[in-house]
């Protein structure tokens, strides 16, 4: 028995947004909330009734405690988190708007915390407790000490037998196609699930065709056990060395308030499945909870397992719950 299902290890930060229509450059005010990737996907396992644990590195002053606080909140173990005495918090900006001009996200993200970790900073022992390791590819981008500690990360949970999950996770504004490629590829190697976006399978890895056989063609590069392509609003698709059949679960009908966040909460709805034992079922979870945070402002996802249910059993209907 683990301590935790399902443990992640990467930067948070605090995010600021206006609503759709202001611009930041003119901006009175904004909303300010907690958001990165891998954060994201413990506090929606967690409100699923997962046990997740969190790692990384926070300000010990009231910026981290506000991150902190808000992972606590929703139930993710923080009890290993790195407080820093001296550094920052890493931010992002955020200008909402509708067409024909596209949502903007700004990164103030240098010199946090975060990307001073090193591969001796965290608890291995805490992280590697688990059913489940889950690691992005926005942490290596971070910083070169980053690189070497997801790296380590990644090295440890083979040794220690201890399943991985990886989500590609590409931002251009953080690294270039070839040094993403370079890096990504020994990482990802045998991962026990991979997540990719169509459009990054196709970038990154020169993944081509239909979306069906860009998945196969990733899986057969990567040798992953199971792979998660994301379509947008045209799905997912999932694919396992167990069976070799593609799955496909549609995108539930939404109207979107808030983009930022999604592709996390639906990782954590496969993850979720993988849990389970069930691909299938993993891939119509999260495509509920990908639905679910597009419908809510701010990257951490609040929701129930009921909820969840209820929404695919509805079939994503909405309608007046009396």
């Amino acid at each position: 028995m683990t301590r935790f299902d399902v443990t992640a290890l990467g930067e948070i930060m605090l995010r600021f947004s206006v609503p759709a229509g202001d611009r930041l450059e003119v901006a009175a005010r904004m909303d300010v909330a907690p958001g990165g990737a891998e954060g994201n996907v413990m506090v929606a396992l967690s409100r699923l009734g997962r046990r997740c644990g969190y790692v990384t590195a926070l300000p010990d002053h009231a910026t981290g405690r506000l991150i902190a606080t808000a992972l606590r909140g929703a139930g993710v173990d923080v009890s290993a988190l790195l407080w820093r005495q001296n550094g920052r918090v890493g931010t992002y900006f955020i200008e909402f708007s509708a067409p024909p001009r596209p949502i903007q996200v700004i990164y103030d993200r240098a010199d946090s915390c975060a990307a001073h970790l090193t591969a001796t900073d965290p608890d291995w022992d805490y992280l590697l407790d688990t059913r489940l390791l889950h690691i992005t590819g926005i942490t290596p981008a971070i910083s070169p000490s980053c690189r070497e500690m997801t790296a380590e990360a990644v090295r440890r949970a083979r040794v220690a037998g201890v399943p991985l999950s990886f989500d590609i996770n590409y931002r251009s504004k953080l690294w270039s196609v070839s040094e993403a490629e370079a890096a990504l590829r020994p990482l990802i190697e045998g991962a026990d699930i991979l997540f990719c976006k169509r459009s990054d399978a196709a970038l990154l890895f020169g993944c081509g065709g239909d979306a069906p056989d860009a998945l196969r063609t990733l899986a057969a590069q990567t040798g992953a056990k199971q792979v998660i392509m994301t379509q947008g609003d045209q799905g997912v698709l999932g694919w396992s060395a167990s069976e070799g059949i593609v799955h496909h679960a549609p995108a539930l009908p939404v109207v979107i308030l808030d983009r930022i966040g999604a592709g996390d909460a639906l990782a954590a709805g496969v993850l979720d499945g993988w849990l389970d034992g069930t691909l299938e079922q993993g891939l119509r979870r999260g495509t509920a909870l990908a639905a679910l945070c597009l419908s809510q402002r701010g990257d951490l996802l609040i929701t129930t397992r009921a909820e969840v249910e209820a929404l695919l059993a509805a079939g994503g209907a909405g309608g007046v719950q009396r």
